[in-house]
């Protein structure tokens, strides 16, 4: 099944709702709550689409057995969590984890305390890690730059919300001291953003994800194989204080896009990571 296959089901829905809907003007009570409901589990369905499409994709794909394609080929399995391709007998298993050293997300990161510690630290961890693992994989940064004067304007925004926060809690009769460093804190660090800006810095959002692939002589075979390589990666990683996250579903297939062509814009490209964190 192929992303035009998926828009004709949805067309088909819409249509059945559509009609289902307009059965209330042919009476009154039962079909009239029926219709209600379907509505509304049609509105609950898009919210689910938008917000957690990778959880529900997996759901209905594992319990319809549904396997879609990504490129000739090749096939997303039923549990969304790996891409297979069938070479003369052989089966090739893909898996993706996330390896941002921040939130897996094209959001401007929140930056913490001890980050000149940790990209200090990320070469020698890197090694150690590496060290431990005995089959290959990829690792990819994906960068794309922003717009300086959009961010800039976003954490002036930001610390003048940290101030006014400030001002209420210094005026507050109950306040108390942690409640305050952490709104210092908080102004501390937007304002070491809008310094470096400030300095010619130019932002940058950055996905880090890595791929690895498990043979096997069966489906079945290559994807337990996989599953062990992704518990290894998460396993060995974990030293680097990343976030370790299995993509699934619809990002899985982005990420696998991404081998033939890249998104152009920023705004394209964080469209792809607002779903799975």
């Amino acid at each position: 099944m192929d992303e035009e296959a998926i828009m004709y089901i949805a067309f088909t829905m819409v249509v059945l709702l559509i009609g289902i809907s307009l059965l209330q003007y042919f009476g009154r009570g039962l079909i009239e709550v029926l219709c209600f409901f379907i509505i509304v589990a049609g509105v609950l369905l898009i919210l689910i689409l938008n917000f957690a499409d990778f959880i529900l994709m997996s759901v209905v794909a594992g319990l319809f057995n549904i396997t879609f394609q990504p490129a000739q080929n090749y096939k997303i399995t039923k549990d969304q969590n790996a891409i297979v391709k069938n070479v003369n007998g052989l089966f090739y298993a893909t898996g993706y984890v996330t390896a941002n050293l921040f939130a897996y997300t094209f959001k401007i990161e929140t930056e913490s305390a001890d980050e000149d510690e940790k990209m200090i630290s990320a070469p020698e961890n890197w090694e150690r890690a590496i060290m431990n693992i005995d089959f290959p994989l990829k690792y990819h940064v994906l960068s794309m730059g922003l717009d300086v004067q959009k961010v800039r304007d976003e954490y002036e925004g930001k610390r003048s919300y940290q101030e006014f926060q400030m001002s209420r809690a210094l005026q507050s009769p109950t306040v108390n001291d942690m409640t305050l460093t952490e709104i210092q804190r908080k102004i501390n660090v937007i304002q070491r953003k809008i310094d470096r800006i400030s300095q010619g810095e130019k932002p940058i959002a950055t996905a880090m994800y890595m791929e690895t692939t498990a043979i096997g002589v069966s489906e079945k075979a290559a994807l337990d194989t996989l599953n062990r390589q992704i518990s290894g990666l998460q396993i060995s990683m974990s030293s680097m204080d990343v976030d370790l996250t299995r993509i699934v579903g619809r990002e899985m297939q982005v990420l696998f896009g991404f081998n033939f062509a890249l998104p152009t814009t920023f705004e394209e490209a964080s469209s792809y990571f607002d779903q799975q964190n």
